[in-house]
């Protein structure tokens, strides 16, 4: 077991050398960077979804995530559904400009996680569904399910390692990496928590398309 983990380790670590070599030589060659629709101007209406809430980041924390245009938003769906959306766009990953992953946000911020899976989402207009991320965290009374990914290209991607790795190959045959963190919210309401993600699934399933053609492709 022990030579497992230390072959596992040392795959890892390959791994991330090589990503930053083919980041350092994309890099090297003066970076694509494409355009994208301004995240403010997202629908306060998607599907049967209203926005009750606009938010704003405070400076300290945009300071620390560097994104270059986000969107915090709260939306409702009547008769008693809600749902947080949060955007974050990199127009470029140099410089150590990256999306920060929940997995790391959320603990630093008090939250402790019980269930960290991937659960698949069907979405009209792709064959296939998309993988996405779903956390269950709690801190104290409250409860939540955080449904996140990755996208570029049009690509849906769960895993962090899985990103890092597309960024690459993105810098490499693209010359471009910029990306962007989707992250939902939904609050966990006497411990249903199968409710919760259901709601969160129907608001993805809302405003996929819509979202994705703020994107470059």
């Amino acid at each position: 077991m022990l030579s497992f983990l230390k072959n596992r380790a040392a795959i890892l670590l390959t791994v991330f050398l090589a990503v930053q070599c083919t980041l350092f030589y994309g890099f090297s060659r003066g970076e694509t960077r494409p355009v994208h629709k301004p995240l403010d101007t997202f629908p306060v209406d998607i599907g049967g979804w209203h926005m009750n809430q606009q938010g704003v980041m405070e400076q300290e924390v945009k300071d620390v995530l560097r994104a270059d245009d986000y969107v915090i938003r709260e939306y409702a769906e009547p008769p008693g559904k809600f749902a947080s959306l949060f955007v974050a766009f990199f127009n470029s990953q140099r410089a150590g400009q990256t999306p920060h992953s929940p997995k790391n946000c959320l603990p630093g911020a008090g939250w402790v996680w019980t269930v960290s899976d991937t659960i698949p989402v069907t979405v009209s207009g792709r064959p296939t569904p998309i993988d996405i991320n779903r956390y269950v965290v709690s801190k104290g009374e409250e409860k939540a399910v955080v449904l996140y990914w990755y996208q570029s290209r049009d690509r849906v991607v769960a895993k962090e390692y899985s990103a890092a790795a597309y960024v690459a190959w993105d810098a490499l045959r693209y010359n471009r990496s910029d990306t962007a963190l989707v992250k939902v919210t939904v609050a966990v309401a006497n411990n249903q928590e199968d409710a919760a993600t259901q709601a969160g699934i129907e608001f993805v399933q809302a405003f996929f398309n819509t979202l994705r053609g703020y994107f470059p492709r």
